[in-house]
């Protein structure tokens, strides 16, 4: 009963931290529409998935000892999140009507970022990982581990989909697309500051 207390508590907690994720829901509801927040917090979901299933097979233990796996993953992710910055911090003032100002995304497109925006999260690796391998004793049946897991991946769901319908509901948004290239260039500036840190933190250190 207290492992299972301990994985609700600490995943609501990692959950509800501010990152790239969060970011990208946010940024996707405000300026396409609630189905692409929606998709892209079910691809976050998936995602998580991701981390749980390579932590469960044992690559989650590899990573956990390699220092030089973990920064490749972190600079992968950097890499990512500063190139999806950069095309948002090139978005211009756009006259035309509220639903044409942004290209639309399909649902697979938006679906697949929000995948590779978590798989490629280092805080989702590191949260996992350090969740089984601290929390989770070694003799927890596989099956309850798995349904922690699906606990995690759903929780992260539910989150993000909460999320984009808040920032895709009211008249609030009507009035922030007056001014979207300034919000887009905004989540542009703070994924590109996420990816700076990881790349910062993917260098070892000299001593």
């Amino acid at each position: 009963m207290t492992e299972l207390i301990a994985v609700i508590t600490i995943t609501l907690l990692a959950v509800i931290s501010p990152g790239p994720d969060f970011a990208m829901v946010s940024r996707n509801s405000l300026m396409l529409s609630r189905r692409a927040g929606v998709l892209t917090a079910l691809g976050i979901g998936l995602g998580v998935l991701l981390h749980i299933t390579y932590t469960l097979v044992g690559v989650g233990l590899l990573i956990q000892q390699s220092l030089w796996l973990f920064s490749t993953i972190k600079l992968f992710g950097a890499v990512y999140l500063i190139y999806l910055g950069v095309k948002m911090l090139r978005s211009k003032p756009s006259h035309v009507s509220a639903d044409r100002a942004v290209a639309p995304l399909s649902d697979a497109a938006a679906l697949r970022i929000g995948f590779l925006t978590n798989a490629l999260n280092p805080k989702t690796t590191i949260f996992i990982v350090s969740l089984f391998m601290q929390v989770i004793r070694p003799e927890t049946p596989l099956a309850v581990q798995i349904g922690y897991g699906a606990f995690i991946s759903v929780a992260h769901m539910a989150w993000f989909c909460l999320v984009a319908l808040c920032f895709s509901a009211g008249p609030v948004r009507d009035k922030l697309l007056a001014v979207r290239h300034w919000i887009d260039r905004a989540f542009g500036g703070l994924l590109v500051g996420f990816g700076l840190l990881l790349a910062l933190a993917s260098v070892p250190s000299r001593s």
